[in-house]
């Protein structure tokens, strides 16, 4: 067993890699505040944070101390946490990926004299392993449609890339998304070669060409921030146009497990 790390097999740098302990509900935050005269403290709920994973990890035999060294030199280069996050897949997850990058230092325990063993600990400040393999819809028709999200256990914050023509900035024209009842509208002149991106995630919206070059803005094209969020399971969108031509609606789901 192993991982894949920033698109290079640990296999590759010469490790075996496993996994010994799995946290299934990450580190939580807690909002309570204390009211003076009265026992125990008021709960406003709480949220999780970020994740940490463990991995045991061992060095193959390299034939000599030098080659041990240098082994550890690769591994220090591949994994420094100075890059930031990257990809991690697990052999044994291999339908996730989480954001991470090491936590700590890493010393590494002589075994024998041309290997070694060492653990790795990873941190994740986005607590969701996401789709390795994402979900994707497009819907080309006004009217209702139904989209079935298969993987991941929690609600998605998906991207939404509308295509249309809206010719000038009237009032009168414009588009409306409703993804399980949340309606969101935009109007604004939308050329027939550009994309309004919606990232719910970031909470932001851009406009870009249809080579992806960033054009201008698109938050003031939004009514408000009432972003869509999909469900396991069915969801329900609903696209209505007055006044313009619609195009296209790309949903990129962005599954994701707890």
């Amino acid at each position: 067993m192993g991982f894949m790390f920033n698109e290079i097999h640990s296999s590759a740098m010469g490790i075996r890699a496993r996994l010994t302990d799995w946290r299934f509900i990450p580190a939580v935050s807690n909002y309570t505040v204390n009211i003076p005269g009265k026992e125990g403290v008021a709960d406003f709920g709480a949220s999780k944070t970020s994740r940490r994973i463990s991995v045991k990890c061992g060095v193959n035999p390299t034939g000599s101390m030098t080659g041990l060294i240098h082994a550890l030199d690769n591994l220090a280069a591949w994994l420094d946490p100075a890059n930031g996050t990257a990809k991690l897949v697990f052999d044994e997850l291999p339908d996730r990926y989480f954001l991470a990058r090491l936590d700590s230092d890493v010393s590494c325990q002589r075994l024998i004299r041309c290997a070694g063993s060492f653990d790795l600990d990873f941190f994740c400040p986005d607590p969701y392993g996401y789709a390795v393999t994402d979900e994707n819809f497009t819907l080309t028709n006004i009217g209702a449609h139904t989209i079935l999200r298969t993987k991941g256990n929690a609600v998605s914050l998906p991207e939404y890339r509308l295509m249309g023509e809206v010719i000038n900035n009237s009032s009168a024209r414009w588009f409306r998304i409703t993804t399980n009842g949340a309606a969101l509208t935009v109007s604004g002149r939308l050329a027939a070669n550009e994309v309004l991106v919606i990232d719910t995630a970031n909470m932001t919206a851009k406009v870009e060409d249809t080579d992806g070059v960033l054009v201008k803005n698109g938050l003031p094209y939004l009514s408000s921030l009432n972003l869509p969020e999909l469900t396991v399971g069915s969801n329900t969108v609903f696209i209505e146009a007055e006044g313009c031509a619609f195009s296209s609606l790309t949903i990129q789901s962005k599954s994701r497990w707890r």
